[in-house]
């Protein structure tokens, strides 16, 4: 049995997230399929996380295995021909017998884009608001400190979640910008589903408050859902980098 890593970029917009689910339409179910087209096997694409309906990925990392060797140069110009134009490989290779993308990773980077300005070309990947060009990134970089390290994220991912870990070491976190965008950048060992955007939306909500860093504290300690601010929208999200 051969087992095989995929690099991938997609672009999320018309997918129902990564993971495989019975309504179907998901990037895992696409590249599957992709797979077996090309090699006739039916394998199991296991990526290192998931992520939600419209969220975007730079650097997703999956692996498969199967029981024929591979060309990996014929393999992934084949796959690219297959599979529709919002979803890439841009490198496939051999792992180790026993290299489980998920399990392996210790670091995941996600960065979330806002647009100060309306484009028709920055729309799908980007939340805009008139209001974020007025956003002080020293205040940003501030209130979000304090969510290093870590923490108990349960009130910053979904009301219902499967894993009762809600555990998470946050080791990077911050904010910077231009003249066009403010970018939200933020480094764990793993993240819950929805955390980043709850984490986005919640930061903006306590932006103008007198005592953020002690409203953030308070958010975590309350251990719900209820406790934290809004779920910034899908679209502004990518899966950066995993590493390993």
């Amino acid at each position: 049995m051969y087992n095989y890593k995929l690099i991938i970029q997609y672009d999320g917009t018309r997918y129902n997230g990564w993971q495989s689910q019975p309504h179907g339409n998901t990037v895992q179910d696409k590249i599957t399929a992709a797979i077996k087209q090309i090699t006739t096997e039916e394998v199991k694409v296991t990526g290192s996380g998931r992520t939600d309906a419209g969220v975007h990925a730079l650097g997703q990392v999956a692996n498969f295995r199967i029981p024929v060797e591979l060309d990996l140069y014929k393999f992934q110009h084949s796959l690219n021909a297959v599979l529709p134009s919002d979803i890439s490989i841009l490198k496939a290779e051999k792992a180790h017998w026993n290299f489980h993308a998920r399990y392996y990773a210790k670091r995941r980077t996600y960065f979330y884009l806002l647009t100060k300005f309306k484009s028709p070309f920055y729309l799908k990947y980007s939340w805009f608001n008139t209001t974020f060009q007025e956003l002080d990134l020293n205040r940003l970089n501030n209130i979000s400190q304090v969510l290093l390290g870590e923490h108990d994220f349960t009130s910053f991912t979904r009301k219902k979640i499967e894993t009762p870990d809600r555990l998470c070491n946050v080791t990077k976190i911050r904010w910077s910008g231009n003249d066009k965008f403010v970018i939200f950048r933020i480094e764990a060992n793993r993240f819950l589903r929805g955390m980043v955007r709850t984490v986005v939306g919640t930061i903006l909500d306590l932006y103008g408050n007198e005592s953020p860093v002690e409203t953030i504290k308070e958010i975590l300690e309350a251990k719900t859902r209820d406790a934290a601010g809004q779920t910034a929208p899908p679209q502004g999200l990518f899966l950066y980098k995993i590493e390993y």
